[in-house]
This record gives C-alpha cells, sequence and structure tokens, in this order.
C-alpha cells in the first residue's frame, strides 16, 4: 500500500505550509484524486488517521474529491467519461482519444480553524 508514503508526504507538505504561513491549527484537508490515478481513495482514508497521528494535522478533517476520468476524442472531437466508455469513445467508436483529467493527485484545500 503505496498509499500511506503519500500520505506522510502530504503531511510534511501540509505542515511545512502551515508553518510558513503562521496556521497553527487545520480543521479539514481536502484532496482530489482522480480516477485514473493509481492512488485509491479508500486506502487514503483508510491510513489517513496513522500517517497524521502526533502531527498538527491530528485532529483534522479529510475530505476526499474524486475527478472524473474523461478523454477527448481525437476523431469527433467529444469529450467522454473513460471508465465507462471501454476505451471506445462512445459517439464515433474511435479508440483514438487523449486522457484530459482524472490522473490527478492535489492538495486542495487546507481549511484552518
Amino acid at each position: 500500500m503505496h498509499e500511506l508514503g503519500i500520505m506522510f508526504n502530504v503531511v510534511r507538505s501540509v505542515e511545512n505550509f502551515a508553518r510558513q504561513n503562521g496556521v497553527t491549527q487545520i480543521d479539514t484537508l481536502v484532496l482530489q484524486i482522480g480516477e485514473l490515478s493509481p492512488v485509491v481513495p479508500h486506502y487514503i482514508e483508510a491510513c489517513y488517521p496513522a500517517a497524521v497521528d502526533g502531527t498538527l494535522l491530528e485532529s483534522t478533517h479529510l475530505k476526499i474529491e474524486i475527478i472524473p476520468g474523461n478523454a477527448l476524442c481525437k476523431s469527433c472531437g467529444q469529450v467522454f467519461h473513460l471508465p465507462g466508455s471501454g476505451s471506445t469513445c462512445p459517439h464515433c467508436q474511435s479508440k483514438e482519444w487523449e486522457v484530459i483529467s482524472g490522473k490527478e493527485f492535489n492538495i486542495k484545500e487546507i481549511v484552518a480553524c
């Protein structure tokens, strides 16, 4: 489970941000995880308590927003939801497409108290 290592890095980044900006208490941490990302949201939630234990984030709430995995068809120019399409454009049946969203993993928001 690489999510624990990822969360340790997120915690370190958020703590550095808090120190640099004089934030002493954080209420909520909002992460964005793409549907096509190798990061599994359920595992992030499961390892979050261990990653924040003994840190500035220990009493924070974690909120995860899922970014849809969308693709742009190179043949017809339509945007479509890739996971539900079977890797084929539902508009023209082309297999020539480009991922335009869903691979992200971002710290979206740090909500201070």
